[in-house]
């Protein structure tokens, strides 16, 4: 099992839109990431300072090939459509990157 931890901003006024989408995610978003092997994933929101962190556990063996079909999905590609405007990307960010990733340093059973 792999652990990601991830952060991005989000704009103020796009809030309650990302609330309400998140708030009843497509089945079919939800189908891919299942069957990417995507688990235990949450998506933190932290205001004032318009911060969210998104958690989620891995659990296959070919990391590169599920994310690669979790990108290549039609119906995910429509989901970032409309996630993506309310999204800021860090300026920290490496190139390609939308989510920054974090880098892990403590963790507990």
């Amino acid at each position: 099992m792999q652990s990601m931890g991830m952060v991005i901003g989000i704009r103020s006024e796009h809030i309650a839109e990302y609330r309400r989408l998140h708030a009843a995610v497509w089945p079919g978003v939800l189908d891919r990431l299942r069957r990417s092997h995507i688990r235990n994933y949450s998506i933190f929101l932290r205001e004032p300072e318009n911060l969210l962190f998104g958690y989620w556990e891995y659990h296959g063996s070919d990391f590169e090939a599920d994310m690669a079909a979790i990108a290549a999905d039609p119906e995910t590609q429509r989901w970032w459509r409309l996630c993506g405007p309310c999204q800021v990307p860090l300026a920290s960010r490496q190139p390609g990157e939308h989510w920054a990733p974090m880098v892990s340093v403590f963790h507990v059973d």
